[in-house]
């Protein structure tokens, strides 16, 4: 029998159901290690998600695999180069999860800076009793710095703009007839940001991008936002950078060994943190459930994919 595809890693159960029905796919992660094994050298597709891992050695069992699926917009944990050198395709689903992204940037944006959250325990705690909640941050009218201007920063940009924000942004290269001002360093960025917004990819080019002399930059009045990655912030950093004052907050949607969030982030009003849930809303898990498929679908055909990731 042909083991068209192998499912490694958690998958929304329409997704799975869907793929089970039309094609053969087995479970990597509930097989044994025999039956990996025969699965391994036969499948032609595997199917990940944006936080999975797939090292040129774990590529290596795939002798037969032609196509790496990713249900996420991220790829950085798959070897792309070693995937290329294989001849293996590799499609992802960007774009139908931008506005959710962006829409969860600015309300972490909102609840960090305006203390939503520890306003929240105040009550529970019975605070209010005995006086009103400390003053918090304003939004609307401050200084906002994206770092990485992509479809995702492009799209935060648009809804800061709402709140009368000046925007200014770092990448590796300025956008053509941009609107916003370009800072080729990120340190200069936060230094003239109230608020930095982190956007970029993962990776290890980006890997402590955000580190201790850019929150020294943003300054004790600073919030940092991050929904990329949580290697692109050095959390050894930032945790200090929060017990000492040095920045003003920080909201964080990502974290650098998930699910495993450090404690030192913990029941601080000046800090939210949320479970890599940006793009989990019922509309958008639904849209990229039916580009994962349409892009085995379409490989399977033999036509071209809908979004294959680019070769480096």
């Amino acid at each position: 029998m042909c083991y068209n595809i192998i499912k490694a890693a958690m998958l929304p159960d329409t997704l799975t159901q869907r793929l089970e029905q039309q094609f053969h796919m087995v479970d990597y992660q509930r097989a044994t290690a025999d039956e990996r094994r025969r699965l391994a050298a036969e499948a032609q597709v595997l199917v990940v998600n944006g936080e999975s891992v797939v090292s040129e050695v774990f590529l290596a069992q795939f002798p037969q695999l032609s196509l790496i699926a990713d249900f996420g917009v991220g790829y950085d944990g798959i070897d792309v180069m070693a995937a290329q050198r294989r001849g293996i395709q590799i499609c992802n689903t960007p774009e139908v999860l931008t506005e959710d992204v962006a829409d969860m940037a600015m309300g972490l944006l909102l609840a960090t800076s305006r203390q939503l959250v520890g306003a929240q325990r105040f009550i529970e705690q019975g605070g209010w009793l005995s006086g009103g909640y400390p003053w918090t941050k304003k939004v609307s009218g401050g200084r906002l710095g994206i770092l990485g201007m992509g479809r995702i920063g492009q799209a935060i940009a648009q809804r800061a703009a709402a709140f009368n924000m000046t925007i200014a942004y770092n990448d590796y290269r300025q956008l053509p007839a941009s609107p916003w001002a370009f800072y080729p360093s990120i340190v200069e960025l936060a230094a003239a940001s109230d608020f930095l917004m982190v956007c970029v990819n993962g990776g290890e080019k980006t890997r402590s991008l955000v580190n201790a002399p850019v929150m020294a930059a943003l300054g004790s009045e600073g919030i940092l936002i991050n929904i990329a990655r949580g290697t692109v912030v050095d959390e050894a950093d930032l945790i200090a950078a929060v017990d000492h004052g040095i920045i003003g907050g920080a909201g964080l949607d990502v974290f650098s060994d998930e699910p495993r969030v450090p404690a030192a982030l913990f029941n601080r009003p000046n800090v939210v943190i949320t479970p890599h849930m940006s793009s989990a809303t019922h509309a958008t898990r639904r849209a990229m459930s039916d580009l994962v498929f349409d892009n085995i679908a379409a490989f399977m055909a033999g036509q071209p994919l809908l979004t294959p990731v680019a070769p480096y």
